[in-house]
């Protein structure tokens, strides 16, 4: 791009006119900034805003964090979905409250639990100006528009790779981070995948695919090949409590938080079902899968045949960590029984 300087400084006057309040932006502290960081990873901000005031409220400080049990900390993320990134947090704020002073620099940041080159360029960039670029989905579309690029690429993580040298070459080296939070503001609240707002972009001078007239072209990603699985559940209450599955520790997603036990944790299976009407059926997406969760009416055991099946009283059910999704069918189907 021809005139650096300029696209800085329209980029951010439109964001010290136009940038939203957020709690981690009032007030800001590197601890702030961590946990936004850690739970606006492919979450969007309003889905956030609750989360994060209950855990600077529970949990303000990297020490309070790091001394915290692990059920706690599940809990309060409960519903945010992606435990791993809660996992993460709590083992980097016991190594960070172990050391002399936090790190300051990406590549120190790296080292830490959970943070990738996206990640430490924002902590470092907002909490010490550090001159590293944040490259995401957000970001890659507004480059991808600026120049056009036409490249194809099979995945966003090799596009954010392949617009890295480009965001850090227009990255503002008095206000980096600035910069980088003008660039996720623009592309969260302007440059939108569909429809794009290109009447008020304040960067829309240098913009190449809307001299071309085709902003929604950019970038161009391979589509994602999307897995269909189907899930059978068993809905089993039994002396007021409620049949359900641990996670177990060493799981790679959902490690510690508790589901309605799976068919085959009961030693039956879609075909031992068969034709049997399920109470619910529930849809959702993960990754590259779309998943029909069947749940079924089943028969109190009278032994639990897994060691991860565990009977729940309702009273305690508050207590304890569910999946975001299966705290809400357990409310529901509950609710359904009472009526």
């Amino acid at each position: 791009m021809a005139d650096r300087a300029a696209f800085q400084q329209s980029l951010l006057a439109w964001y010290h006119r136009h940038r939203r309040t957020l709690p981690w932006r009032e007030e800001p502290s590197l601890y702030k900034t961590v946990v936004s960081e850690f739970m606006l990873q492919q979450t969007q901000v309003k889905t956030v805003l609750p989360y994060f005031a209950r855990w600077l409220d529970a949990l303000p400080d990297f020490a309070a964090l790091a001394a915290a049990p692990s059920e706690q900390v599940l809990k309060l993320w409960e519903g945010l979905g992606y435990y791993s990134r809660a996992r993460n947090l709590h083992r980097l704020a016991q190594a960070v409250a172990a050391l002399p002073e936090p790190p300051r620099t990406p590549d120190a940041w790296q080292e830490l639990p959970g943070v990738g080159p996206y990640t430490a360029a924002a902590i470092t960039s907002i909490a010490f100006r550090a001159p590293a670029a944040c490259v995401d989905g957000n970001v890659v579309r507004i480059l991808a528009r600026l120049t056009a690029d036409a490249t194809a690429f099979r995945d966003s993580a090799s596009a954010a790779k392949a617009f890295t040298p480009l965001g850090e070459a227009l990255l503002s080296p008095d206000e980096p981070g600035d910069h980088n939070q003008a660039m996720m503001e623009l592309g969260a609240t302007v440059c939108h995948r569909q429809n794009p707002l290109c009447t008020v972009c304040p960067v829309l001078a240098f913009c190449a695919a809307r001299r071309r007239g085709d902003p929604e072209a950019y970038p161009r990603l391979a589509a994602k090949k999307i897995e269909q699985k189907t899930v059978h559940r068993a809905w089993c209450v039994a002396d007021g409590r409620l049949l359900l599955q641990r996670v177990e520790a060493g799981a790679r997603r959902l490690a510690d938080l508790h589901e309605l036990p799976v068919v085959e944790a009961l030693g039956l299976d879609a075909a031992t079902l068969g034709g049997r009407e399920p109470l619910a059926r529930r849809k959702r997406g993960i990754t590259r899968f779309a998943i029909t969760e069947l749940i079924y009416p089943i028969e109190a055991p009278s032994t639990l045949p897994a060691p991860t099946l565990v009977w729940v009283d309702r009273a305690q059910l508050e207590r304890i960590s569910l999946s975001g999704p299966h705290r809400r069918w357990v409310t529901e189907l509950l609710g359904r029984n009472e009526r």
